[in-house]
């Protein structure tokens, strides 16, 4: 089960970037320019399916990369346009002569354009809106065009900004008795619709003061990024470049932990503000930040004075307060209350506890099974033996084996993936030992991962639940457990349908003698996986046994969707053997069928879903408020008849594993959690099912079981 499959890719790049690197030196002094160089030798040698870099390319990349900067056509003009037109057919070869010249001149102008803006947002704000009179918005972005004069983008502007405003000038209509002072009072008076219109417009300056506080923040490199982005990902949706901060952030995401404060950070107008303590992090544990609080100061344990972090950068401003394990912060703090105090942490390991897999005992009838939600497959690419999923998942199914459970949900629904070396151990819990994935890079042979351990952790029932947001390591283990007939797979018309896999590639490992600082990382396409039976999963995701609807059904987020994905193709399948335990696996699935076809939760769901469908395709909105409140009754109105989604109640129970009722006991945000867990789980029409269908395939399971025990006596 647990193979000794390791990072095969990851250790062939890196041989080859000790070897074949060696022979060609990236030494640009220019970190832009030595940017531009590493990324396009290394997509040209190592992509999945590397592209001609010519005027077509330049093309797309122009169009892309403008469309990133400016999605909604407020900061440039046609003439800006016509004057970057020039470069359309010439990105290519500034690529490969490492000319910058485009991107100096779209940065330049963007900077001056945004400059402008905030001046034309702050002067339309200043006045109030008319609501009486008869104009529309529309919202379709990529059919506008391009404005020709000052007036025109004032124009762009007042109607963006009064669409913002109307929005916020309803919700302050339906919320119309206040306390004057702020305070508790027996006294509430009506405000005028003048003073309601003021206290909208006011909302929306702050909200866009807060955007483009955020813009201004950003640096040259951040724009870079954006420009290097637009080339990398017109060869496929999922290759992609990583400045050292979000290389940093992708490492924490993928593994669930960082060393720091454990504490989320927001970037206000008025400073850098705590909004979240992280549930068992060492600020949770000293017990004195809270959620709030405006961090004004940082101090290192080994530093005298204090750094002022007012005005900076949020990120530079973490860079000062995360630290490693052990070291301590004394952080200065205006407080949720006005006083200013200090207050010092001692850093930890933090563990993102939304990140890792959780368990749940699920009752009904007076039998248990056991249900593991995994949001996505975590692991440490430093030390595999360190927590990972495959390991997690392995400790919560023998938990729930000894609280004798009947049958297992593994919940993979919004799960994007992680880590190919996970999911094939986590495989292995549920089979012999077999085939699990194949994976293909361009002009080599097929390669076949596979579970060697023979025992097995799990051998009862299994049911897995996803949807359209479940995507590549996700979607490998669910076309194994289809393809093997070892588990049920309940959910979506299909998968996200991603079939490739990336490796996240060091910069610097390429640079020798390097002035330029962290060049940052690169993760790109350098192979496609396959089921088990020889078909891919890329574009056609993976088809669920049994189809129910969902909020997604009718919204285009798939692979498919993307730009520039990778196409479909099958290989030769694998040598596997169906799982043999189920009597009636066929059977089964047909009972679920059935049963979901005269679901009226699921009927009022999928009539949702077509709603949600209407309204996010609206483009055209009124901005006369009687026709605006109009429009928004209708769909008040309409909306009232999906009002019993929430009111459905099934009638499972749940219950938290023993181990963590013990913890419970010291932390009650843990244990909130798992409260409003548990009541989303018992309002699931999805883990109703799956439960149905486990208790049939129980029922089989045991049958054929009693059958083989007879013959062998």
């Amino acid at each position: 089960m647990r193979g000794n499959y390791k990072f095969l890719l990851l250790a062939l790049l890196i041989a080859f970037a000790s070897c074949s690197f060696t022979s060609k030196k990236f030494e640009d002094p220019d970190k832009d320019k030595l940017l531009i160089q590493l990324i396009t030798y290394l997509l040209d040698q190592g992509h999945f399916d590397p592209k001609d870099i010519n005027d077509d390319f330049s093309s797309n990349v122009f169009e892309s990369y403008l469309d990133n900067l400016d999605p909604f056509k407020r900061y440039f003009y046609a003439s800006d346009i016509k004057e970057f037109e020039s470069y359309r057919d010439k990105i290519d070869d500034e690529i490969k002569a490492y000319d910058l010249s485009f991107f100096n001149l779209t940065h330049d102008r963007l900077l001056k354009r945004i400059a402008e803006s905030k001046e034309v947002y702050t002067k339309i704000l200043s006045k109030p809106f008319d609501f009486s009179v008869n104009e529309d918005y529309s919202a379709d972005y990529e059919e506008l065009t391009f404005v020709n004069s000052k007036k025109e983008m004032n124009e762009r502007w007042r109607l963006q900004l009064k669409f913002s405003t109307i929005a916020n000038y309803d919700d302050a209509i339906s919320q119309q008795y206040v306390d004057l002072d702020g305070e508790e009072s027996k006294s509430k008076t009506k405000k005028s619709t003048k003073k309601l219109e003021s206290d909208a417009r006011e909302a929306t300056k702050k909200s866009l003061d807060e955007l483009y506080d955020y813009i201004e923040d950003r640096r040259r490199e951040d724009w870079f990024s954006v420009y290097i982005n637009a080339i990398v990902e017109e060869f496929d949706p999922h290759t992609f470049y990583f400045a050292p901060e979000d290389k940093e952030r992708f490492d924490r995401d993928i593994s669930g932990k960082f060393e720091g404060i454990g504490a989320r950070l927001q970037k206000k107008v008025d400073g850098i503000m705590v909004n979240e303590i992280i549930s068992g992090g060492p600020a949770w544990r000293a017990n004195e930040l809270e959620v709030g609080d405006q961090i004004l100061k940082v101090k290192q344990e080994d530093e005298k004075e204090a750094l002022n972090v007012v005005g900076m950068r949020l990120d530079d401003a973490i860079k000062f307060i995360k630290g490693p394990k052990g070291t301590v912060v004394t952080l200065t703090l205006k407080k949720v209350d006005g006083t200013v105090q200090d207050i010092s942490i001692k850093r930890d390991i933090v563990e993102l506890e939304e990140t890792y897999a959780k368990s749940s005992i699920v009752e009904k009838d007076g039998k248990k099974f056991g249900l593991i939600n995994l949001p996505k497959f975590y692991i440490n690419f430093e030390d595999y033996n360190k927590r990972n999923a495959a390991s997690d998942i392995k400790q919560e199914i023998l938990r729930l084996k000894e609280e004798g459970v009947e049958g297992l949900v593994m919940d993979l629904r919004n799960n994007g993936g992680g880590s190919l070396q996970t999911v094939v151990d986590i495989a292995g819990l549920f089979i012999e030992e077999g085939p699990v994935v194949q994976v293909r890079e361009t002009g080599s042979a097929k390669e076949v991962l596979r579970d060697k351990d023979k025992s097995i952790v799990w051998d009862g029932p299994l049911v897995i639940l996803v949807n359209e947001l479940s995507a590549s390591a996700s979607e490998i283990l669910a076309a194994a457990m289809q393809d093997y007939k070892r588990g049920i797979i309940i959910g979506s018309k299909q998968t996200y349908g991603k079939g490739t896999v990336q490796t996240v590639f060091d910069l610097n490992r390429m640079v020798r003698n390097n002035t330029n600082g962290d060049m940052g990382a690169l993760k790109f396409t350098t192979q496609k996986f396959y089921r088990i039976n020889g078909g891919s999963t890329q574009l056609e995701g993976v088809k669920s046994d049994v189809v129910v609807p969902d909020r997604y059904s009718y919204i285009d987020i798939g692979e498919k969707d993307q730009d520039n994905p990778l196409p479909w193709d099958k290989i030769d399948a694998a040598d596997y053997k169906e799982w043999e335990n189920y009597f009636d696996y066929d059977a089964t699935i047909n009972k679920s069928k059935a049963r979901m076809a005269t679901n009226e939760q699921l009927k009022l769901i999928d009539a949702n879903a077509q709603w949600v469908k209407k309204i996010r395709d609206r483009e055209i909105y009124s901005l006369n408020y009687e026709e605006y409140k109009k429009e928004m009754q209708i769909n008040e109105e309409e909306a009232k008849r999906f009002s019993k989604l929430s009111e459905y109640q099934t009638n499972l129970t749940f219950n938290s594993l023993p181990y963590e009722l013990k913890l419970m006991d010291k932390d009650t945000i843990l244990k909130e959690k798992r409260n409003r867990w548990h009541v989303s789980l018992a309002k699931d029409v999805y883990v109703e099912e799956a439960i149905n269908v486990l208790h049939d395939l129980k029922v089989s399971y045991g049958i054929k079981s009693t059958m083989i025990n007879s013959v062998e006596d």
